[in-house]
């Protein structure tokens, strides 16, 4: 694994010549994504400024141009008309104040009457590497392009750790008030959220307090990139702990949870209505962030990094690493968060596949059960064995995922074998594969399961249980993924 010093992870990128041999690497590379979201080089990880605005879905999320590496970071803007094919349109936000000299760091879009204006963590840092966070925002121009206020709307706490980051802005009718919830640590490295509030969007941020879950006061040790949503009535919290270990986690330290309840902005208390739930059960899934501007209040839109802080994967030998997860509608069904692929994913389609044990690069898979035990082996040799292998057990009510047969391994003292619970037995999985990665969702999407994965050339078979039916759709390029910086 490649040491990066300080200087090559924070270096300036000034033309795009830099990096375009790094961009040929990607799009020369097995495992060029064909339907996701990738980066044109480098890193991508936390999904930013996601909102539909004047007939268009903006996509931006966090990029390193250098390498599969966590340095200096920019916001990379990506365009869809559909959530389902994807335009580059190059670089969002740079790093380039005072105030974010070194990385534009994760937030959040908010449209008003005619305008899109985005909240973001300007990460400054001295020349004794001390952090100070910012809170700042920026306008969409006329031509598409984002233009910053000259001044942060205000800075950290110092009653708190510097960990404040990730802003997410809402506008709540009741109370004629904006509010934005940051994602924080407390001095005493307990995961927490802060609130500000204001009558305007853009001036007179005063701080409200921090956010009260009750029940929920001692979890984790930072709360990243917090989300808050209503459907149907229920407000939904998204957030993704850090620095803790959780049940049926393995070794991660690093998830994505929420809740359904009620948030109370006179007292800035979060009431759930149960215990959290894991908002995905898979090995790389984080950073959820819904979109703004959604018309529908049955739905949100979400989408998410496929990746982890802190782990690696087998692309980091060609420079780059991460993509986002297919665009997902949220909804409330029987008190339960339901997580579907948008609708016009079918649009992909090209073509049904045999169903004969050989598994199409690009795909999708829709496998229904007919009840009992279950199985469903991904990735296997010609001979059935290895691969990425799904297995239900009915009488536990539980299905076990493990990736310990694929040739290429990762991650392997994190985890490499999860379970979901599925109290309600199994009775369908959709499952949608691209070049690295695997997307399942259980039961019509009461639970999901993301994972990257990085077959070999031999490792194109799959094999399922006596009890269940395949149908195989061969899918459509949506992300061409052109060099636009």
């Amino acid at each position: 694994m490649r040491q990066w010093t300080l200087e090559e992870r924070y270096r300036v990128l000034k033309s795009p010549d830099e990096i375009r041999d790094l961009h040929d690497k990607i799009t020369a590379s097995v495992y060029s994504q064909n339907y996701h979201v990738q980066p044109v080089t480098g890193l991508s990880s936390d999904p930013n400024g996601f909102a539909y605005y004047e007939g268009k879905w903006h996509l931006f999320f966090q990029w390193c141009p250098w390498g599969a590496v966590h340095g200096l970071k920019y916001w990379y803007h990506a365009s869809s008309p559909d959530l389902v094919t994807w335009e580059n349109e190059g670089i969002g936000l740079s790093p380039d104040t005072f105030y974010d000299n070194k990385g534009c760091h994760s937030g959040s879009a908010f449209a008003k009457g005619n305008d899109l204006y985005f909240f973001y963590t300007g990460n400054h840092r001295d020349e004794n590497w001390v952090r100070t966070p910012f809170t700042c925002a920026a306008k969409m121009t006329e031509d598409g392009k984002l233009e910053k206020l000259e001044k942060p709307l205000f800075g950290p706490r110092e009653d708190y750790a510097e960990h404040q980051r990730d802003p997410k802005i809402i506008y709540v009718p009741e109370k004629k008030k904006y509010y934005i919830f940051i994602g924080a640590q407390t001095l005493d490295k307990k995961g927490t959220a802060l609130m500000y509030e204001s009558e305007d969007l853009l001036t007179g941020w005063r701080f409200a307090g921090q956010l009260n879950v009750p029940g929920y006061e001692d979890f984790g040790g930072m709360w990243e990139c917090p989300c808050i949503v209503n459907i149907s009535g229920k407000d939904v919290l998204i957030f993704s702990p850090q620095y803790t270990t959780l049940p049926g986690r393995g070794n991660s330290t690093n998830h994505n949870v929420y809740f359904i309840g009620k948030m109370d902005y006179d007292t800035l208390t979060f009431t759930p209505e149960g215990d959290y739930q894991y908002l995905d059960f898979g090995f790389d899934f984080y950073a959820a962030q819904c979109a703004a501007n959604v018309a529908d209040p049955d739905k949100a839109i979400l989408v998410a990094w496929i990746g982890l802080p802190d782990n690696h994967y087998p692309t980091e030998e060609e420079d780059w690493e991460g993509s986002m997860c297919l665009p997902r509608e949220l909804r409330i069904v029987d008190g339960k968060l339901v997580q579907t692929p948008v609708a016009d994913i079918a649009s992909l389609r090209t073509g049904e596949a045999e169903a004969n044990g050989t598994l199409p690069k690009i795909c999708e898979l829709e496998v229904s059960f007919s009840g009992g035990d279950a199985a469903l082996d991904l990735f296997t040799k010609a001979d059935g064995s290895g691969g990425f292998t799904i297995r239900y057990d009915d009488a536990a009510r539980k299905l076990t995922v493990d990736r310990t047969g694929m040739d290429k391994r990762f991650n392997e003292k994190v985890f490499e074998t999860l379970d979901v619970d599925m109290p309600d037995g199994l009775k369908s999985i959709s499952v949608f594969i691209d070049a690295c990665s695997v997307e399942l969702f259980l039961n019509g999407g009461e639970k999901t399961f993301t994972s990257h994965i990085y077959p070999t050339a031999d490792e194109h078979n799959y094999t399922v249980s006596a009890n269940g039916a395949v149908k195989i759709y061969t899918l459509g390029c949506s992300v061409e993924n052109n060099f636009v910086v």
